[in-house]
């Protein structure tokens, strides 16, 4: 048996999210904030923590800095089970990112100093732990500047070990969505909200843009926020509404999808069962600030889940 159920290499840094702003921020003013968090933040690391957390065995490689941010993301994951023996840290002067999340009433802005999430390379991972797993995740493509490069190499190697492949590309933040062409066919499930889809695809339709990526990967799945989610293999397509909670925060909520979608699909769960879970659990992360507060809380947890079991 594999070490891992699921191996992930990615971005590993802190988010610092302020609450209470204005929608329209005047320059030259000093706004302030009525609440501040920080917390785990990055895609790849909240994927890896929910994913721990609902009891999926997690192998996760990064880099970080030589600084308080760095050491305490990898502390969180720690603290959730996820082995994090190979997270690495950078030589030099280069700090861990930090994503500055100005959160609005019904909007946000999102801010972030790459530092170490743009230093990662393949030459910095170790490929034969990383293929010691069932299945491999990557999130925040765009973001990841140097291991980008090598991303196709790596898929087609991980490949080749046996394992299947899940992709969540987050933004990209020059709006170019370029480089996905080579690596699409190394990936099982695709896993884009609305907005990435519809930009990957060159549409405005959300059906329409999960129709045209499923000729490239065999599940692909669209996360619609208060619409739930939809997935299509080939032909077929399936859809599971949102799962109603009281939301507090609505940060890292895809990313808690994501785990909750691939913990069922390492199961073996039938996708109308995997898209039900990834609401669960992105719903769910809505229950507290941040993408990962709410999995922290075990008696929170367990009582969310038990009450809506069956």
């Amino acid at each position: 048996m594999p070490r891992f159920d699921v191996t992930i290499a990615g971005e590993l840094n802190l988010d610092l999210i302020l609450y209470g702003f204005p929608e329209e921020m005047p320059p030259e003013r000093e706004l302030l904030a009525d609440q501040l968090l920080l917390t785990l933040g990055s895609s790849s690391a909240i994927v890896a923590h929910d994913l721990a957390s609902l009891g999926s065995r997690v192998g996760f490689q990064s880099k970080i800095g030589n600084d308080h941010f760095g050491r305490m993301a990898r502390e969180r994951l720690e603290q959730a089970g996820v082995d994090v023996s190979l997270v690495r840290e950078a030589v030099g002067s280069v700090q861990t990112g930090l994503t500055v999340i100005l959160q609005h009433s019904s909007r946000r802005h999102i801010l972030t100093y790459p530092g170490t999430i743009a230093e990662l390379s393949l030459s910095d991972l170790d490929l034969e732990c990383l293929a010691d797993s069932r299945h491999f995740h990557l999130s925040s493509f765009f973001l990841q500047k140097k291991l980008r490069t090598d991303v196709a190499r790596l898929f087609q190697k991980l490949k080749s070990a046996g394992l299947t492949i899940s992709l969540d590309t987050n933004d990209d933040p020059d709006d170019l969505w370029e480089g996905l062409r080579d690596i699409l066919p190394c990936v099982d499930v695709f896993l884009p909200n609305a907005r990435e889809a519809c930009k990957i695809a060159g549409t405005n339709d959300p059906e329409a843009a999960a129709k045209q990526l499923s000729a490239f990967v065999p599940i692909v799945v669209v996360k619609l926020g208060a619409q739930g989610a939809m997935a299509r293999r080939g032909s077929e397509r399936f859809s599971s509404p949102a799962v109603k909670v009281t939301a507090v925060d609505p940060v890292g909520a895809g990313d808690s999808f994501d785990a909750g979608f691939l913990h069922q699909y390492l199961q073996g769960a039938d996708l109308p069962a995997c898209l039900a879970a990834g609401n669960l659990a992105g719903a769910f992360s809505t229950t507290r600030p941040g993408g990962t507060e709410a999995f922290r809380d075990r008696v929170h947890r367990e009582r969310f889940y038990r009450e809506r079991s069956g």
